[in-house]
C-alpha cells in the first residue's frame, strides 16, 4: 500500500513526538555538530579509512564539486576537496568509501522524479593528508536496465568493491547493482536484484560488509547482506531528524550515526545492530532498543517524555520538510 506523506505526518505527530533518547556521552564517534557554514544540505556520510574521527560529507545540489572532511571531535571542517576531471555536479546524494581507500560520490539524485538519462558517480583516492586541496576524480555514466529513476543511496561493498544503487520511492524501491568493475568508457548499466521495503535516502554497509543499514526520513531497516540476496534482519533505532538524508558505520562498525540537511545540524549516533542497547540517560536504567516505543516503525526510539517543545519541533521540522518536497517536485 502506498504510504502518503501526510499519513506519515499524522502517525508522528500524534502517536510520537516525544524525541529520541539522546546518544550516550562522549564525543566523535558518539555525535557532533556540523559546524562550518559552508554545509547547509548535508546529504551523505561516510566514516574516513585514513583518518580516525573524521566523517566526509557533502552538500546536495547547487554547492559544486566540493567534498569536506570534518573531525566529529570538533565538528569543524579541517579540509575541503574540489573534485578535478568531472563535469559539474548536478545533484550529489550519496558518499561511500570502498577498498583501498577509493571515495565515491554518488550524483544519483533526480528531483524531476526520475527523468535523467543517465546520473554519474565520481571516484577519488581518499587524501593521505587533511587540507584544502583539488583532486583528480574519474568520471562514470550510470544508467538503470528499467528506466531512469531518482535515488538517494549508494553503496560500494567494502570486500568486493562493487558499486550499489538503492532508488527513493515512497512504497518502496529496489537495491540496484552495478557491473563488478565500472568502466570510465560508456554507461554502467545497474540492475534491480532485491526489493527494498523503505522509502530509502541513504544506505551503509558494515565494515566487514555482512550487514546493509538502509535509512530513510522516518525510519531505517539492516539487513543481512548474503551477497546481495539481502534478508530483513530488523528495523534500526533512527532519530528524528529535520530531513534525514545520511547514515554510516563508524570505522569499527560499533555505531551508526546518521545526519540531516539544514545549517548546523547534528550528527546523531546510535548503536548498530547486535551491540547491547545503550541505558537510559533518565537514570531508569532501562535500555533503549532498536524498533522499541511508540511509532518504532518510523524509526522514533523510546525513552522521551511528550512535552510542548518536542510537538513544535517536530511540527515544525515536518512543514519544513514538505516545503522541500514541494519545491523539488515543482
Amino acid at each position: 500500500m502506498r504510504r502518503s506523506f501526510a499519513v506519515l505526518a499524522g502517525v508522528l505527530l500524534a502517536g510520537a513526538c516525544a524525541l529520541p533518547a539522546s546518544a550516550a556521552d562522549g564525543d566523535g564517534d558518539q555525535g557532533f555538530t556540523l559546524k562550518d557554514p559552508r554545509i547547509t544540505e548535508s546529504s551523505g556520510l561516510a566514516a574516513s579509512h585514513l583518518h580516525p574521527g573524521v566523517y566526509w560529507t557533502h552538500n546536495d545540489s547547487g554547492d559544486g564539486p566540493y567534498l569536506y572532511a570534518v573531525d566529529s571531535r570538533t565538528g569543524k571542517t579541517v579540509a575541503r576537496i574540489t573534485l578535478r576531471g568531472i563535469g559539474s555536479p548536478r545533484d550529489v546524494e550519496a558518499v561511500s568509501i570502498g577498498p583501498h581507500n577509493q571515495i565515491y560520490l554518488g550524483d544519483i539524485g533526480d528531483n524531476f522524479g526520475g527523468k535523467w538519462p543517465y546520473v554519474w558517480i565520481y571516484r577519488l583516492p581518499e587524501p593521505k593528508k587533511l587540507k584544502d586541496q583539488t583532486v583528480t576524480a574519474t568520471q562514470y555514466v550510470v544508467k538503470y536496465t528499467n528506466g531512469p529513476r531518482d535515488a538517494e543511496s549508494l553503496i560500494v561493498h567494502p570486500k568486493t568493491g562493487r558499486v550499489y544503487i538503492i532508488d527513493k520511492k515512497e512504497d518502496g524501491g529496489h537495491l540496484y547493482e552495478g557491473p563488478a568493475t565500472l568502466s570510465a568508457s560508456g554507461a554502467n548499466i545497474f540492475k534491480p536484484i532485491a526489493p527494498v521495503d523503505l522509502w530509502a535516502t541513504d544506505a551503509a554497509f558494515s565494515p566487514d560488509g555482512r550487514q546493509l543499514a538502509v535509512r530513510g526520513y522516518l525510519g531505517g531497516i539492516y539487513y543481512d547482506w548474503n551477497g546481495g540476496r539481502i534478508k530483513r534482519a530488523g528495523q534500526l533505532d533512527v532519530p528524528f531528524q529535520g530531513q534525514g538524508e545520511g547514515v554510516t558505520y563508524s570505522a569499527d562498525g560499533t555505531e551508526l550515526l546518521y545526519s540531516s540537511e539544514g545549517a548546523d545540524s547534528e550528527v546523531v549516533a546510535k548503536d548498530a545492530p547486535g551491540r547491547p542497547a545503550a541505558k537510559s540517560p533518565t537514570g531508569s536504567g532501562s535500555p533503549t532498543t532498536a524498533g522499541g516505543g511508540i511509532g518504532s516503525g518510523f524509526g522514533i526510539g523510546s525513552g522521551g517524555s511528550l512535552t510542548v517543545g518536542a510537538v513544535v519541533v517536530a511540527a515544525g521540522a515536518l512543514a519544513l520538510f514538505g516545503v522541500r518536497r514541494r519545491r523539488r517536485r515543482g
